[in-house]
């Protein structure tokens, strides 16, 4: 099952166009305080398969973790769960600083 990969230009570009895409941050909840994309909801990581039924497996899911591999991770682990509307944010939060919001604090 191919995960989606949406680099964060293309992400900005949906989300300014009213896509209706939920932003699922699998961080850490140190590191969301620290930055994180407006409208983002967090679950760490290793939360997802506890908190599986809070997310909706009919609408599009965007995962983002600090520079993308947390979030393939997660992105795999709910495809096989049977989700399949799922992307990757390529690069994470550290691309979506660099190339679309640079008011967003890179570590």
């Amino acid at each position: 099952m191919a995960i989606t990969t949406l680099s964060a230009t293309e992400l900005k570009e949906r989300l300014a166009q009213g896509d209706d895409l939920f932003l699922l941050d699998v961080r850490e909840p140190q590191e969301y305080r620290y930055a994180n994309i407006a409208g983002s909801t967090l679950i760490p990581l290793q939360q997802i398969p506890a908190r599986i039924g809070e997310l909706d497996p009919e609408r599009h899911i965007v995962v983002i973790c600090h520079h993308g591999m947390r979030s393939m991770q997660a992105a795999n682990y709910l495809a096989h769960q049977g989700f399949q509307n799922i992307a990757n944010l390529s690069g994470g939060i550290d691309a979506w600083s660099l190339q679309c919001d640079t008011s967003v604090p890179r570590y």
